[in-house]
């Protein structure tokens, strides 16, 4: 028996966060979170105030919430049709994969890892990198991969969620490559645009900033 159905209109949207609050059409408000979206949406578009949608009810952690979102679908069907629908033809493998939003691919993010390494390891050859360096970004980059876990899991959840600002802060102290691990093996802001473009301006200022203090130049500044 397929569950009843439900009118509405999202009427507040935190996209940081990843969720936001429905007002049924019925009457009442619901709590709905990105992930009951079907389907999920892409980086370039998200949910907005004022978006009709369509949607299940059901309980979670003791409240109600929406479930099973279709939102594409309701939002063409608040628009009367004015003509007979057309036949459409099929989307072409280019329009099918046509991205949606700038974010890193697989191949790029581990090739920028791999050139890191090289450059650090090239760096230890001639300039002698302190050991202390190395210790430092493995242990940012777990701590940094947790919390991406943690904020991942906190948005299927509807709980509270890591800020943004405090991710790129750990990327930038040298947390970066487990940030990127997370990344690709977790698929957690890898398509927010935004967000990729900010993520990798810290890796820039991480990495030139790590080869400046290791250089003969930087330490003969640093004293």
């Amino acid at each position: 028996m397929r569950d009843m159905r439900y009118g509405g209109t999202l009427s507040q949207w935190n996209d940081d966060r990843g969720f936001g609050w429905i007002e049924a059409d019925d009457g009442g408000r619901l709590f709905v979170h990105i992930s009951a979206f079907e389907p999920r949406p892409s980086a370039d578009q998200r949910p907005r105030p004022g978006l009709r949608l369509e949607f299940a009810v059901g309980m979670e952690q003791g409240k109600k919430r929406a479930l099973r979102v279709a939102w594409r679908a309701a939002t063409s069907v608040a628009a009367a049709p004015k003509a007979a629908p057309r036949s459409r033809r099929p989307a072409s493998r280019s329009e099918a994969r046509a991205p949606q939003g700038w974010h890193a691919s697989s191949r790029f993010s581990y090739g920028v890892l791999l050139l890191w390494l090289v450059l650090m390891l090239t760096a230890a050859s001639i300039w002698s990198v302190p050991r202390f360096i190395w210790l430092v970004y493995a242990g940012l980059s777990v701590l940094t991969f947790m919390a991406y876990w943690q904020d991942k899991w906190s948005a299927q959840k509807g709980q509270w969620r890591t800020p943004e600002k405090m991710l790129q802060t750990m990327a930038l102290v040298g947390g970066w490559p487990g940030a990127l691990l997370a990344q690709q093996w977790l698929r957690h802001k890898s398509s927010k645009t935004r967000f990729q473009q900010e993520f990798w301006l810290m890796v820039l200022i991480n990495v030139a900033a790590v080869l400046w203090l290791c250089s003969p130049y930087g330490r003969n500044v640093l004293g």
